[in-house]
């Protein structure tokens, strides 16, 4: 497949998922040794994976998560409880393998990749352990302050989907067969939530939440600066690219390209938590048909991302009260979606089981 040269290119390069393998999948979902659809959405999900893999054998075999990082100068006006020198700290966690995706990515036996979008600390991969998981594509040293003006340039915007669609693209051509999205940058709910705000058109104070666990007060004061950056700024809600140049950051639109790049090499791809749903927002607005790939791998406590998860009519396969980010949530749904796959392969039909099916 050759590669696109701009954001025209890779839309253009972007199919439906294949209807007629669905139709093939629910076929044979319905000789299943089971009564009518007794695993529930088990049978939705694998049903869906045969028809963006074409196949009726559908695995996962290869997983990965691609983790993008980025700082943001909005951390200024004081909207999340932590400093922002956690940002690089985390970064080094994830290598170290330390960090909660470390832990449940290896359980589900995926690997993972950090990707620095654009974090204020300078981080040499020769001087971390397992350096070569970081890949360093350094747009700046974090976004601009979006309260004063847009968080990049258009310019910059286009590189960060860019980027992140180059990185996702290669892991598929390496062979892995699902992706999840993962992210890290301080101060990342404001950009999100105002994301979502804009995109979904849903009211800042029921988008806006409390991200890293800021009080009262601080919420209060998250919601009137996104409220007043909105303002600001005037992004607009359909053009995904505007909308990420003037409110966004640069790892959201990494995740945004990611999810593009699963769509065009028709892989599928499992969104975590707040963070990577505005980056499916920003994917889907550039290209509605890029949700046909997507699987919502949790609801995150964040009162926001139901509301962007409805407005991409998706509906999340766990919903275990997480909120950490990092690309948790979205790896451990893929432990329910390769049960789903095997369960697909593996159950018998009545007919292979020389047992009479239903009258």
């Amino acid at each position: 497949m050759s590669k696109p040269g701009d954001i025209k290119e890779i839309v253009e390069g972007i199919s439906p998922v294949d209807q007629e393998w669905i139709s093939k999948a629910q076929a044979r979902t319905a000789q299943l040794l089971m009564p009518t659809r007794a695993l529930g959405r088990l049978h939705e999900i694998s049903e869906r994976l045969c028809g963006i893999q074409k196949t009726l054998k559908p695995s996962i075999d290869k997983k990965g998560i691609l983790i993008m990082a980025g700082d943001h100068g909005i951390v200024a006006e004081g909207v999340s409880a932590y400093p922002q020198e956690i940002t690089g700290g985390m970064v080094q966690a994830f290598l170290a393998g330390g960090a909660g995706i470390s832990a449940i990515s290896s359980h589900v036996g995926a690997e993972v990749w950090v990707v620095d979008m654009g974090i204020i600390p300078e981080i040499n991969p020769a001087d971390m352990p397992n350096g070569e998981r970081l890949r360093i594509k350094k747009i700046a040293a974090g976004t601009a302050n979006f309260l004063k003006g847009p968080a990049m340039t258009k310019e910059q915007a286009e590189e960060a989907l860019l980027t992140g669609f180059a990185q996702a693209s290669e892991l598929f051509e390496n062979g892995i067969e699902i992706l999840g999205t993962g992210d890290m940058g301080i101060g990342n709910t404001t950009p999100s939530a105002a994301i979502g705000a804009v995109v979904t058109g849903k009211s800042l104070e029921d988008m806006v939440g409390r991200g890293t666990g800021v009080d009262d007060d601080g919420l209060k004061q998250k919601i009137e600066t996104i409220g007043k950056a909105i303002a600001v700024n005037q992004p607009d809600a359909t053009d995904g690219l505007d909308v990420l140049a003037k409110v966004g950051g640069f790892e959201i639109g990494g995740i945004a390209g990611s999810i593009l790049a699963a769509a065009y090499y028709g892989k599928p791809v499992v969104i975590d938590g707040f963070i990577s749903t505005a980056g499916a927002l920003i994917a889907c607005t550039l290209c509605p048909t890029v949700k046909e790939y997507c699987f919502s791998g949790h609801c995150s406590e964040e009162q926001g991302h139901k509301l962007m998860l409805d407005h991409l009519g998706l509906k999340p396969i766990l919903n275990l009260g997480m909120r950490l980010g990092e690309g948790t949530g979205g790896a451990m749904a893929m432990s329910v979606i390769e049960g789903a796959a095997k369960m697909f392969k593996e159950v018998l039909t009545f007919e292979e089981a020389g047992i009479p099916g239903k009258e």
